[in-house]
């Protein structure tokens, strides 16, 4: 099963590479990477990029924009994307202002992404059996009517916590095909060519939207109320459904869809257990979304508990965070590559960052810690996100993004009411170091157990009076070893 065309030439391989390394250790044991089933037996995602034909070096910041059905697409999400970020701050602030709890914002977020935990890998399935755009206005429209619902109730005044508990659960349930679907159409509407600077752009669109949708809503929530936003985020949804109806099938890339059959599952599964370059990121991030990036948790605890503000604070922690994930994400859409080296240094430095935000004694730093935070997230999931598609076979490609999506936001509901309880409990200061602490760790010990499967070793050597820190090849390491 291949995944595309062939490129007529591959760039030279990095050496310090991961994944470029896995395919040398392949190699040097004797097996090939390469073969008419390059992409089920352990294809590198710098190969895939070439094998797809996929000159990203070439491409320009918005390059995948020309495409009309990308663009409609990508204009729809930009409209629904900041109802979507209303929506969160409103119901994160509703939610603390009924309970004066971080442990209920806590049990909201873990009951949205609950669905995801149970269901995802079947919604990985179903989206490889399906049709992509009908399956997503389907998707669309049930969140429209989920967020207009809970609107009613909190305009007339009768919305209780089990309400917003139910349109969570309902938002998630949805959350279980959207998800994957959205993220596997993308190659659909641009082609293997355009897929890298797509779904960056996808990630710097979503974040844009967070410029934008939390300042609305802490205006509509200190002005008008909080029903008023789940209003607008209902109302929202008819821009990417209008997209989607507008899109020209004959300019669509299709993919073959999976048949309906038995064992598609655990054949997903082994696909993903044969790859450490889709094993160990899946795995990061999955440490990462259950104990790290709970900042509805986190955020509004600093807001409220630490600062004493209000929700136009928290609000501005999240504006100032999309500050630096739309730099993070336009960067990641100049970026020739995706490399699991940069992964593991992103999600160090974002261990950091959350570390010294928790021990930040003022509101104006840890505001300004927000946005290189942001940037380092961003970087983590396009880098995350980029490096599984380029790499998956399109026929399992709803798989395997389920399965990523599963992990990072189905890690919620264990890891929300854990880091909830913690912040009521030690405070917001200890919550948040010890989410930093944990991704420091997880990058640490998967950066090293990738490294030991790519064959590399870690060197330290003095370059111009200064302490290089590197992975090289292990025949590379000795070779540069000083003689005994």
């Amino acid at each position: 099963m291949s995944t595309g065309p062939g490129a007529a030439s591959a760039p030279a391989p990095d050496p310090y590479d991961t994944t470029s390394a896995l395919d040398a250790k392949s190699a040097r044991d004797g097996t090939s990477a390469r073969d008419d089933n390059a992409a089920l037996d352990g294809k590198s995602a710098l190969d895939a990029k070439s094998a797809l034909g996929a000159p990203v070096r070439k491409n320009s910041m918005f390059s995948s924009l020309r495409i009309r059905n990308y663009r409609l697409f990508f204009l729809g999400q930009v409209v629904s994307n900041i109802g979507t970020w209303m929506q969160r701050i409103a119901q994160d602030w509703l939610v603390l202002s009924l309970t004066g709890s971080s442990a209920a914002v806590g049990i909201t977020t873990a009951l949205q992404f609950l669905p995801m935990l149970l269901f995802g890998l079947y919604g990985g399935v179903l989206v490889d059996r399906l049709r992509k755009r009908p399956t997503l206005m389907v998707t669309q429209t049930a969140m429209a009517l989920t967020s207009i619902a809970l609107a009613v109730l909190t305009l007339t005044g009768l919305v209780q916590v089990w309400h917003i508990y139910v349109a969570a659960l309902a938002l998630g349930l949805a959350t279980v095909v959207d998800n994957p679907a959205r993220q596997s159409f993308v190659s659909e509407l641009v082609g293997p060519g355009q897929l890298q600077n797509a779904v960056s752009l996808n990630s710097a669109n979503f974040q844009s939207a967070r410029l934008v949708g939390p300042a609305v809503a802490g205006l509509l929530i200190t002005g008008v109320g909080t029903g008023w936003a789940f209003l607008l985020n209902g109302l929202s949804f008819v821009a990417p459904l209008t997209g989607l109806l507008l899109m020209r099938a004959r300019d669509l890339h299709p993919v073959e869809r999976a048949p309906r059959g038995k064992g598609q599952l655990r054949e997903g599964l082994r696909y993903v257990a044969g790859r450490p370059d889709l094993l160990w990121p899946i795995v990061l991030v999955g440490f990462m979304g259950t104990f790290a990036f709970n900042f509805p948790v986190y955020l509004s605890a600093f807001a409220d508990d630490v600062f004493q503000g209000d929700a136009g604070v928290y609000s501005m922690f999240n504006t100032l965070m999309a500050v630096g994930s739309v730099s993070g994400a336009l960067l990641a859409a100049r970026r020739g590559t995706a490399r699991l080296r940069l992964l593991i240094l992103a999600a160090l430095a974002f261990g950091a960052l959350e570390i010294l935000a928790a021990a930040s004694p003022e509101l104006w730093m840890f505001a300004l810690i927000m946005v290189p935070l942001g940037l380092v997230s961003m970087t983590v999931n396009v880098t995350t996100n980029t490096s599984l598609q380029m790499s998956t076979d399109p026929a399992v490609r709803g798989r395997v993004m389920a399965l990523y999506m599963m992990v990072f936001l189905g890690g919620a509901p264990v890891g929300a009411p854990i880091v909830g309880w913690v912040t009521d409990t030690y405070g917001a200061r200890v919550g948040f170091a010890a989410g930093g602490a944990i991704a420091m760790t997880a990058a640490a010990v998967i950066g090293l157990v990738l490294a030991r499967a790519g064959g590399l070793r870690l060197t330290v050597r003095w370059h111009h009076g200064h302490p290089t820190v590197r992975f090289v090849p292990r025949d590379h390491a000795k070779a540069l070893a000083p003689a005994a």
